[in-house]
C-alpha cells in the first residue's frame, strides 16, 4: 500500500483541483438550499486526503533515491516537451508542508468566514491555490513549473480581490497581479533562452548541464538575471515587494497561505535554479544585493506600520531576503531550512492576527490593548510564533541559525551584521505589536473581545504545538543539497562569537521594543527628524511615489504618444485612403458612357502609364 501511494504521488496536487471543481455547484449558485457549507466540507475532505497521502509518501521516500515520473505532453518533429515530476524527500516534504498548512488554514476559515455569503467561492479558489502550490513542489520541469506559477498568479489575483465590491480591494488585486506579471514575463524570457542552450528543461539536469554549458559568462549572466526576476516578484523582494503589502486587503485565511507558503514557493523555485547561478558571479551577487536591500528595508518598514497585517507582511519579505542571501552564497540547505521555519512561524502569527481582527473588527494596533487576558489561546499563539522567528532557544529559527553559524559554512562579517540587524528589528517589531495589542489598558474597541470559536482555536493551538516541535527538523536535516560541501568546523573568533552575538541582538531588540514609547493613532513625534523617519518607513521609503514618477509616468506618456500616433497618423492614413477611394469612385462613375471605344482607350492609356513608370523612363 505504501509503495502504491508513493508511485501515485503525482495525484496529490489533483486533490485540491478536484475539490475546487466539486465546489462549483455552490459557488455558481446552482445549489442554494443547503447553503455554502457543503462546498467547504468537500474541499476540506480532499485536502485531508492530500495531506495523508503526502505524509505517507514522504515517510516512504525518506532515505531512498530520487524517483522520476515522466509524462510526454507534446512531441512534434525534433521538439519534445515532457512534464517531469520528482519524488524526493525535499519535494514530498515541501508538498506535505503545503497540504498541512492548507488543511489548518481551511479549518480556520470555517470560523473566520462563517457568515460570508461567498464561502463556497473562497474554498474553490483555495483548492486551485493548493493544486498549483503542490504541483510546483513536485515539478521537475521548468515548463510545467512556469505554467503552475501562472495559475498561482491568477489564484492570488482572485483571492486578493475576493471582496471585489470594495474599490481598495480591486486596486490591490490589480497591483498584485501586474507586479507579479512583470517578474513572470522576464522569467519566461529566461526559460526560453535556457531551452535554446540546454538539452532539456528539467531542474535535475541543470547540475550536469552547467559542467559542460556551451555559453559564455556574459550570456550566463543575462540568463541568470532573467531567472531571478520571477522569484523576486513571487517572494516580494525589492523592487517588486509592494504587492504583498497591498495583498493584505484580502481575507486573512488567504493571507496565512500567502505569507507562509506562497512567498516561499518562489524561493523554492530559485533554489532549484541555483546551479545556473554558479556560471555567473554577477548573478550570485545580484541575489545577495536584492536579499540584503529587502531584508534591511522591509525590516525598517515593518516597525512603522500600524496595520497588524501589513507589519507582518513586511516581515515576510525581510525573512525571504535572508533566503535570497543564502542562495546567492550557495548555502542551499540553509535556504530550505529558513523557508521551513519561517513558513510555520509566520502561519501561526497570521492565525493569531486573524483572531484579533475577527474579534475586534479592527486592524489598527494603536486602537487595541488588554487582549492578553481576554484571548489566552491567541496570545500564546502570537508569543510562540514570534519567538520562533527571533532565534529563541529551542525553537526552529534558532537551530537554523545555529546550523548556519556553527563553522560548517564560510561566514563573513557583513552576513553576521545583516542577520543581527534583521533579528533585532524583528524582535523590536513583534514586541511593539505585542505590547500594543495584548498588554496595557483595554481600549474602546477591545472591551468585548472573547476568544475565537473552536474552528479557529483548534488549528491555531495545533499549529502552536507544531511550531514548538519544529525545532527538531533543523537539527536532523542532513546537508546534501548545497553545491559546495560544508567545511570542517572552523575555529575562528567570528564563528565562536556568531551565535552569542545573534542571541544578543534579539535580546537588545526585545529590550528596545519593551521600553520604546508607544504612540496611539492621534499622537505624532514632535521632533521633525523623528517624524521624517516615521513617514519614510511608514510610506515604504516612498517607493510607490517613485514608481509613479518613473515607471508609471513613462508608461503613461508612451501610451499617450502611441494613442496620438494611432489616431492621427495610422487612422489618418487609413481614412485618407478611404476618402480617396470614395471620391475617385464618385468621379469615375461619370465616365461610364457605355461606349467600348472609350473603355479601350482608357485601358491603353493606363497600360502605357504603368509601363513607363515600371521602366523608370521618367527618371
Amino acid at each position: 500500500m505504501t509503495d502504491f501511494l508513493l508511485a501515485n504521488s503525482w495525484f496529490i496536487p489533483l486533490y485540491g483541483a478536484i475539490g475546487a471543481v466539486l465546489t462549483l455547484p455552490w459557488s455558481l449558485g446552482i445549489i442554494r438550499r443547503t447553503g455554502p457549507r457543503p462546498a467547504a466540507y468537500i474541499n476540506l475532505l480532499m485536502t485531508l486526503a492530500a495531506f495523508v497521502h503526502s505524509s505517507i509518501a514522504f515517510w516512504a521516500i525518506w532515505g531512498q533515491p530520487t524517483q522520476k515520473l515522466v509524462f510526454n505532453w507534446f512531441s512534434a518533429a525534433d521538439l519534445t516537451i515532457p512534464l517531469t515530476l520528482e519524488l524526493s524527500p525535499v519535494s514530498l516534504g515541501a508538498l506535505e508542508l503545503v497540504t498541512g498548512i492548507s488543511l489548518l488554514t481551511q479549518v480556520y476559515a470555517l470560523g473566520y468566514l462563517e457568515k460570508d455569503w461567498s464561502l463556497a467561492r473562497f474554498y474553490g479558489l483555495m483548492g486551485l491555490f493548493e493544486a498549483a502550490l503542490g504541483g510546483v513542489a513536485l515539478s521537475d520541469s521548468l515548463f510545467l513549473t512556469y505554467c503552475l506559477l501562472e495559475v498561482l498568479t491568477l489564484s492570488t489575483y482572485l483571492l486578493v480581490g475576493f471582496w471585489y465590491a470594495q474599490p481598495l480591494v480591486v486596486t490591490a488585486a490589480r497591483d498584485a497581479f501586474l507586479t507579479k506579471r512583470v517578474g513572470d514575463i522576464i522569467l519566461l524570457m529566461g526559460i526560453v533562452a535556457l531551452s535554446s542552450y540546454g538539452e532539456g528543461l528539467d531542474f535535475s539536469s541543470l547540475q550536469n548541464w552547467v559542467t559542460t554549458a556551451p555559453i559564455s559568462t556574459w550570456t550566463a549572466t543575462w540568463v541568470g538575471l532573467t531567472l531571478i526576476a520571477g522569484p523576486t516578484g513571487k517572494c516580494a523582494q525589492f523592487p517588486l515587494n509592494l504587492w504583498l503589502d497591498e495583498a493584505m486587503e484580502g481575507p486573512n485565511p488567504a493571507g496565512i497561505m500567502r505569507n507562509s507558503v506562497v512567498v516561499s514557493i518562489g524561493a523554492y523555485v530559485l533554489i532549484k535554479l541555483q546551479p545556473i547561478f554558479i556560471l555567473s558571479p554577477i548573478a550570485e551577487d545580484v541575489l545577495i544585493v536584492i536579499g540584503t536591500v529587502t531584508a534591511i528595508g522591509t525590516s525598517l518598514m515593518a516597525i512603522a506600520q500600524i496595520d497588524i497585517k501589513r507589519t507582518l507582511s513586511h516581515s515576510s519579505s525581510a525573512y525571504l531576503g535572508l533566503v535570497f542571501i543564502a542562495i546567492g552564497l550557495g548555502h542551499v540547505d540553509i535556504a530550505l531550512l529558513l523557508l521551513f521555519t519561517h513558513a510555520i512561524g509566520k502561519a501561526l502569527i497570521f492565525m493569531s492576527a486573524g483572531s484579533i481582527i475577527l474579534t475586534t473588527s479592527n486592524q489598527n494596533i494603536t486602537e487595541m490593548g488588554g487582549l492578553g487576558s481576554k484571548m489566552p489561546a491567541t496570545t500564546i499563539a502570537f508569543v510562540v510564533g514570534s519567538a520562533s522567528l527571533v532565534a529563541c532557544l529551542p525553537l526552529g529559527f534558532f537551530w537554523t541559525m545555529q546550523r548556519w553559524l556553527n563553522g560548517s559554512w564560510e561566514i563573513h562579517g557583513w552576513l553576521l551584521a545583516i542577520l543581527m540587524f534583521v533579528n533585532a528589528l524583528s524582535a523590536v517589531n513583534l514586541t511593539r505589536v505585542f505590547r500594543l495589542v495584548f498588554l496595557g489598558s483595554t481600549q474602546p474597541k477591545t472591551r468585548r473581545a472573547p476568544e475565537v470559536p473552536w474552528t479557529m482555536a483548534l488549528p491555531m493551538v495545533g499549529l502552536t504545538v507544531v511550531t514548538l516541535l519544529a525545532g527538531i527538523a533543523p537539527r536532523l536535516w542532513p546537508l546534501w543539497l548545497s553545491p559546495v560541501a560544508p567545511l570542517a568546523d572552523v575555529d575562528s573568533p567570528l564563528i565562536s562569537l556568531a551565535m552569542p552575538l545573534l542571541i544578543s541582538s534579539g535580546v537588545v531588540g526585545l529590550i528596545i521594543g519593551s521600553t520604546l514609547e508607544l504612540r496611539r493613532a492621534w499622537s505624532r513625534p514632535m521632533q521633525r527628524s523623528m517624524r521624517f523617519l516615521q513617514d519614510l518607513f511608514a510610506y515604504d521609503f516612498y517607493i510607490e511615489k517613485i514608481y509613479e514618477l518613473t515607471v508609471v509616468m513613462a508608461v503613461s506618456l508612451t501610451s499617450k504618444a502611441t494613442t496620438w500616433f494611432d489616431r492621427y497618423v495610422v487612422d489618418g492614413a487609413v481614412n485618407f485612403v478611404g476618402l480617396a477611394t470614395i471620391f475617385s469612385g464618385q468621379a469615375l462613375k461619370y465616365n461610364v458612357s457605355g461606349r467600348s471605344q472609350f473603355y479601350v482607350l482608357t485601358i491603353v492609356i493606363g497600360t502605357c502609364v504603368l509601363f513607363v513608370l515600371t521602366n523608370g523612363w521618367l527618371f
